[in-house]
């Protein structure tokens, strides 16, 4: 399983950014797919997971009500829509996908497959 992050900019606070993570090398259906985000020095933090189907949806506290994760089987890919960023959501995103079959994860150590991570600024 490959993964490939895009969409990642710069962007002032109150903005939006869509993010894109391409699947390719498996069945792409039968991965729960998430998105996390790292700052230097700070562990990797769980944003949001879609199930298979994209029927179920996730959220960490902290972007709920402000992020939106969706995926498209037909394309093989998922998103991060983010909208009135703020400063602090400034980190690096990355996609990731779980074992075939597996059901929802919200950490780290639950991901196998990790995209290569798309820089987001956000300034104030």
């Amino acid at each position: 399983v490959q993964l490939q992050a895009s969409g990642g900019g710069l962007v002032q606070a109150g903005g939006s950014l869509r993010l894109s993570c391409a699947f390719s090398g498996g069945t792409f259906s039968s991965h729960y797919m998430g998105w996390f985000r790292q700052v230097p020095g700070k562990e990797r933090e769980f944003l949001a997971a879609v199930s298979w189907s994209g029927g179920s949806t996730y959220y960490a506290d902290s972007v709920r009500g402000r992020f939106t994760i969706s995926r498209d089987n037909a394309r093989n890919t998922v998103y991060l829509e983010m909208n009135s960023l703020k400063p602090e959501d400034t980190a690096v995103y990355y996609c990731a996908a779980r074992p075939p079959d597996a059901p929802l994860g919200r950490f780290v150590r639950e991901y196998g497959n990790w995209g290569q991570g798309t820089q987001v600024t956000v300034s104030s």
